[in-house]
């Protein structure tokens, strides 16, 4: 779980912050926070990232929050959206860029984390998403959060779960650009979901159990990626 705070006004952010964590904590949420204090360094972070749950000020100087939510959903379609103002007058236009809820300033705690309990719920839900595999006589879903990794072979792609494996066409990069951020590539032939992974070694990893090679482009990504998500979890 990513969450970022994005407000030109550090007391505010801390505040943020603050009642953020306390909530996260009693939920048992395995989360990063990271915070902003302008708009164009929000967008500049979705290079590597997408976040799940994003805080996001309308008033802020330079590019305020509803030109920053607009440029942001041109890339980021799931991201829960959590505007922050003291004017009540932007929350019609926040319709347009599918804005979750709204928080008044001056921030109070307890709405705060009212709030982080809906968006939390509202995650989950779009968490449950699928895997739609194209086949000869079928077209069927998986649940990704039960995928554990694809595998290349060839031109066929293989999706591995616990208790199955189903074959399709085509590209493993193609497959990579449209999964969420936990699936991460370890190996010219595999992508993984990252959790699934149990242990990391110099050159392999255990996924849902099984033994998978580890080649050396994607090591330091795979280990940077797996040591957060303990850390975390």
């Amino acid at each position: 779980m990513e969450i970022c705070i994005c407000d030109d006004e550090k007391k505010l952010r801390n505040a943020l912050r603050s009642a953020v964590e306390t909530e996260l904590q009693l939920s048992g949420v395995s989360y990063t926070i990271k915070e902003f204090a302008s708009g164009e360094a929000l967008l500049c972070s979705l290079e590597t990232s997408e976040p799940d749950i994003l805080f996001l000020d309308i008033e802020m100087e330079g590019l305020n929050g509803m030109e920053t939510a607009r440029m942001l959903r041109e890339r980021c379609r799931r991201t829960v959206i959590i505007f922050v103002t003291a004017y009540p007058d932007y929350v019609f236009q926040g319709y347009e860029v599918h804005a979750f809820h709204y928080i008044l300033k001056p921030y109070r705690e307890e709405k705060i984390r009212e709030v982080l309990r809906l968006a939390l719920a509202e995650t989950e839900r779009l968490d449950d998403r699928y895997f739609l595999i194209e086949q000869k006589n079928r077209s069927l879903r998986l649940p990704l959060r039960e995928i554990h990794y694809f595998k290349s072979d060839r031109k066929k792609i293989s999706a591995v779960t616990r208790d199955r494996s189903e074959e399709f066409y085509g590209k493993l990069t193609d497959i990579e650009s449209g999964l969420p951020e936990y699936f991460i590539r370890i190996h010219n032939r595999y992508l993984v979901n990252l959790r699934h992974v149990t242990d990391l070694g110099t050159s392999s990893c255990i996924c849902g159990g099984e033994e998978l090679p580890v080649s050396r482009p994607y090591r330091h990504a795979l280990a940077a990626s797996f040591a957060r998500n303990m850390l975390n979890s």
